[in-house]
């Protein structure tokens, strides 16, 4: 099974995201949305965070861990390879991403990704496994 995708959306950036479980979805989606900013192979593993996000539905949760990542990124610049989801309910996510300071010199810029949209955001469970669609906004 493929991690995840992109979806090429005009104007802005999509990703779909697959996993056997839910954790394992959320996992998936932040490492497609890292895959947008730089190639994930560059990224070491120097540091780790952790990191809490709450929603009030599965697909508000993922909208909100992953802006979450967005404001870490946006503020301190951290930009995260390994992701480990901790706890997840249907309302709350905790987990610990490894990563490391973005450097231009050693990761190639991608997009800048302004946040996680909740336009057609979708997280659905198919045939035993699980998918999720998002935008960013760019």
């Amino acid at each position: 099974m493929k991690k995840f995708e992109i979806i090429d959306i005009s104007g802005d950036a999509g990703l779909r995201a697959f996993g056997n479980s839910v954790p394992e979805l959320f996992k998936n989606a932040a490492k497609g949305m890292y895959s947008l900013i730089t190639s994930l192979k560059s990224i070491e593993i120097k540091e780790s965070r952790g990191v809490k996000a709450s929603g009030e539905s599965l697909e508000g949760l993922l909208i909100a861990f992953l802006n979450e990542l967005i404001f870490y990124f946006d503020t301190d610049g951290f930009i995260g390879r390994e992701i480990t989801i901790e706890r997840l309910s249907e309302n709350h996510v905790e987990a610990t991403v490894s990563g490391e300071a973005f450097d231009t010199d050693r990761h190639e810029p991608g997009l800048l990704i302004k946040a996680a949209t909740y336009h057609n955001v979708n997280v659905r469970k198919t045939n035993g496994s699980w998918e999720a669609s998002v935008i960013f906004d760019i």
